[in-house]
Parts: structure tokens; C-alpha cells; sequence
């Protein structure tokens, strides 16, 4: 049920309280820490310097904080941080690049994939780390690490108290990460449901063709967006994994598990691309269908055109010679009404034959089974 509270500017706040999460829908703050006697302490905010004590008396700290827009309230978030602004505006002035490593603070850029039907949207996920400090900035609708914020004090607690601050700040940044990619992967199993219902709408012949057509571009959309996204994540880990950042771990058993994450993207990426090459021969199935169809439609009409063309010859033709026999030049009596008729019946016979036999000719008439 929503509840309503005022944030630190005076704007109203609705906060949802479900099963699993509480969601702030205007900028709330998390973090969770783990202090220099080894225990853990964690705390929510509205706004991150009230972070400033507990970070200042940690080893290792993880903040997560929503935002409203990424492009507008990051810089200032970082700054007030210890973030340096440089690192945040190159990172957004080129999403497509998603990493960056400044030496005493690095941040990379991942997509986070929000998915409503066959609509991908490619959200932002920055992820900023300085010395003991890992930063995680995301809008509302991304809905990421409110389960992980549960189990928080818990991850940090699981952390080797001997394992060097390198180790810990790594262990960490590939736990988030995880998290990233298990939420973008959920999505495409939304995609595929979508895309089972779409092939059932295109089996029913009266589906209209024309949103047939638009809903087929919008799933090979969708999937083009995805890929898109799960490529643009497997070129930050490659970055990571081999960029040599000072911040990050030299650890081989670490930078494997860094690894693991690319191998299992690389598996997302096959799976897509199957569901894609399932996607084109289905289309390519139904495509044949519709062609059999057109096909045994003109045949229907070739057919039609034929016996029409029999029935008008066989209309015609008496038709024609009753004219001409009716003219002045040629003058008939009742007598001659036998012969006549007779001459009518051997001409509509011959003209109706002929005519049969060219269409057969043609194979324009159904062959008799042999």
C-alpha cells in the first residue's frame, strides 16, 4: 500500500510497501557497510551525506541510490561522494564506451534492460568506485538491487576478513553485476512468452494482415535492442577484465570469475539469437502457408474463368447462329424448324467440345485420376 512521506526538498514521496521490497519513487538512498572492527552496519536516507559518518568509519561500503534522472542528478550525487565530475561526464556523454578508469576512481556504464510487452527500453546503471567505496546509480524504474539491499550486511559479512581491500571492493562489484545480468536475462523469458503469444495470433487465419506485419517488426525489434544491450555489457566486463585497472583485483581466481560472467552473457546472446532463428522460420512457415493459400485461390478463379468460358460459349454460339439465320437474306419456315434445331444442337456441341479441349489443353480444367 502506498505511503505517503516528504523528502528533504518538501515534495511528497509515495513509498510502496510490498512482500519483498520498499520503493522509493524519488531519489532514496541505501548502504550498507562493513566498519574496521569487522562488523556490518547498514542504513537508509533520503539523502547521501547523511552516508558521510558510516562511510568514513568502513573498510568496505556499498551506497545505492535512485534517482530521477541519471543525466541530471549523477554529477552532483558523485561530487558530493568524493567523485570526481570528469569521471561522470565521460561516462555519459558516451554510453556506448561504459568504461572508464581515472587511476584513484574508475566507474563503468551498464545497460539495464526494462522490458513491457516488446518494448526494450535500455536504462542506465552507473557503478562508481573510489578506495573502499562502491556507488550504484539507477532510476526507479530499473528496480535492480532492492532485493540485494535485504541481503546486504549479509554479503559484506561473507567477505574474507584477510582478503586484501582490492578483493573485497571485486567480489562485491562482480555480485552487483550479477545481479544486473540475472535481472536483464529475466526479461528475455518475457520476450519469448510475448513472442509464443504473437505466433498463436499468427496461426489464426482471421488475425488482420495489416498488424501482422507491424507486431513482426516489433519483436525483431525488441530482440535487436536486447542483443544490443547484452553485447554493449560484454564489452565493460572485457574492459574490466583486461583493462588492469589499479582499483580492480590481480587475482587470477577473480579476473576467471569475470570470466564467467562473459561466458554466461555469451550464452544469453546464443539463446536470443536461437529465439530470433526461431522468430525467422516460423514467419518463413507462415509465409509458405499464405502463398499456398493465394495459390489455391487463383487456382479456385482459373477454374471459375474456365467453366464460365465453356457456359458462354455454349450460350453463344446458338445465340449467334439464331442472329444470322433470323436475317432478311435468309428465309425459314416451320418446315424447316428440324433441321435447324438439329444444325443448333451439332454446333453448340462442336463449339462447347473445342473449347473444352483447349482449356484442358491449358490445364486450366482438373485432370480425371488416372
Amino acid at each position: 500500500m502506498p505511503n505517503s512521506v516528504r523528502n528533504h526538498q518538501g515534495k511528497p514521496v509515495k513509498i510502496f510497501v510490498g512482500p519483498d521490497v520498499i520503493l522509493a519513487l524519488e531519489g532514496r538512498g541505501f548502504c550498507a557497510a562493513l566498519l574496521k572492527n569487522g562488523q556490518t552496519k547498514s542504513m537508509e536516507s533520503r539523502t547521501v551525506s547523511e552516508f558521510s559518518d558510516l562511510i568514513s568509519q568502513s573498510a568496505v561500503v556499498w551506497v545505492d541510490y535512485v534517482v530521477d534522472s541519471i543525466s541530471k542528478e549523477a554529477v552532483p550525487i558523485a561530487k558530493e561522494l568524493g567523485f570526481s565530475e570528469s569521471l561522470v561526464h565521460s561516462l555519459l556523454k558516451d554510453p556506448r564506451r561504459g568504461y572508464e578508469d581515472l587511476g584513484n576512481e574508475m566507474g563503468v556504464l551498464l545497460p539495464a534492460m526494462v522490458v513491457e510487452g516488446f518494448d526494450v527500453k535500455l536504462r542506465r546503471l552507473l557503478i562508481l568506485i573510489r578506495g573502499n567505496m562502491i556507488v550504484t546509480l539507477h532510476i526507479s524504474e530499473v528496480k535492480r538491487f532492492f532485493r540485494v539491499r535485504r541481503y546486504g550486511e549479509v554479503l559484506l559479512r561473507k567477505l574474507p576478513p584477510k582478503m586484501p581491500r582490492k578483493d573485497k571492493i571485486t567480489l562485491l562489484l562482480i555480485r552487483l553485476i550479477e545481479e544486473n545480468n540475472a535481472r536483464n536475462f529475466d526479461h528475455l523469458r518475457d520476450i519469448e512468452e510475448h513472442g509464443d503469444q504473437l505466433s498463436h495470433e499468427l496461426a489464426d487465419p482471421k488475425t488482420p494482415r495489416a498488424q501482422m506485419g507491424q507486431k513482426i517488426y516489433q519483436m525483431k525489434h525488441a530482440l535487436i535492442i536486447y542483443l544490443g544491450g547484452l553485447w554493449a555489457t560484454v564489452d565493460v566486463l572485457n574492459s574490466l577484465r583486461y583493462g588492469d585497472a589499479s582499483l580492480i583485483t590481480d587475482d587470477q581466481k577473480l579476473i576467471n570469475r569475470i570470466a564467467g560472467l562473459i561466458g554466461e552473457l555469451n550464452s544469453q546472446i546464443g539463446l536470443a539469437e536461437h529465439l530470433s532463428e526461431v522468430l525467422a522460420s516460423g514467419l518463413e512457415v507462415l509465409q509458405s502457408i499464405y502463398n499456398n493459400q493465394l495459390q489455391i485461390l487463383n487456382n479456385r478463379l482459373a477454374m471459375l474463368a474456365a467453366y464460365l468460358a465453356i457456359i458462354g460459349t455454349a450460350l453463344l454460339v446458338p445465340n449467334t447462329i439464331a442472329t444470322i439465320a433470323g436475317g432478311s437474306m435468309f428465309v425459314l419456315t416451320p418446315a424447316d424448324a428440324g433441321w435447324y434445331v438439329g444444325l443448333l444442337a451439332v454446333l453448340t456441341i462442336t463449339a462447347v467440345g473445342i473449347t473444352w479441349y483447349l482449356l484442358r489443353r491449358a490445364s486450366l480444367l482438373p485432370h480425371s485420376p488416372e
